[in-house]
């Protein structure tokens, strides 16, 4: 994690991490997900559903994933030692299949992280409550054929002036969704593609989609939170201010 990578971590509000999981160990994640599906992976008349989602999976290969050396030194670069939870599963697992039904799941938005009511996790603040970071692990083949996430990069930094005027209770991604769509729709568009054992460390507020899958390789994907240790504060007295902190501070300066 050089300098030049958490700048453009700053700037574009991801980075791509290459192998960052061991080939054997995202080898040994994809069958545990196929076994999950129940799907035959050589046979594509078996696979009914457009999306199938896989919930928390705390298998050994799971836990290795979210804990090799490489991550936990991001972690600590990107969101400050101390400050963040280890992880000892991965999900939830929005697997993407070829299919002639189109999902209704292709709207911009960026991840709640919190609830209101103890019930609907659909809130989100400008301090990124309970989130430090989107990660996004690959664990098949993604080309741009195969319905990868699409991005928006640089859009964390239009996302903190929308939340601003909610303070600390927040408000529900939904009610403000459109806002979001509108504040960033200039920004260049990316996809997250790569091959089994990338990983992609997103800045909580970054921009993102999903899209029907046209291709002819299934996706299979991570996206689970990195939850924070302490929360997450852009207005640090002492200044020590971690990398997802000086992007929403400099979000705040542009609103």
């Amino acid at each position: 994690m050089t300098d030049a990578i958490v700048e453009a971590f700053l700037r574009d509000g991801f980075v791509k991490i290459e192998g960052a999981v061991p080939d054997r160990t995202a080898r040994a994640c994809a069958e545990l997900l196929w076994a999950e599906t129940g799907y035959d992976p050589e046979d594509p008349a078996t696979w009914a559903e457009p999306v199938y989602r896989i919930g928390d999976m705390a298998a050994a290969p799971f836990a290795e994933a979210a804990n090799t050396p490489v991550l936990r030194e991001a972690f600590d670069r990107l969101v400050g030692p101390g400050r963040w939870v280890p992880r000892r599963s991965l999900g939830t697992f929005p697997l993407r299949f070829p299919h002639r039904d189109e999902p209704d799941d292709a709207g911009w938005h960026i991840e709640s992280s919190y609830s209101v009511d103890g019930v609907t996790w659909d809130h989100v603040n400008v301090r990124s409550k309970d989130r430090a970071l989107l990660m996004l692990f690959l664990f098949s083949e993604v080309g741009e054929g195969d319905a990868p996430t699409r991005v928006r990069v640089g859009s964390h930094l239009d996302v903190p002036p929308v939340l601003e005027p909610y303070g600390e209770e927040g408000v529900s991604m939904f009610a403000v969704a459109a806002e979001i769509e509108a504040a960033s729709a200039h920004r260049p568009l990316a996809y997250a593609t790569g091959r089994p054992g990338d990983v992609y460390l997103c800045h909580p507020f970054l921009v993102h989609a999903a899209q029907p899958h046209h291709g002819e390789r299934p996706r299979f994907m991570a996206q689970p939170p990195l939850y924070p240790a302490v929360p997450i504060e852009p207005e640090r007295a002492d200044g020590a201010h971690s990398p997802v902190e000086i992007a929403i501070r400099r979000g705040l300066a542009q609103g």
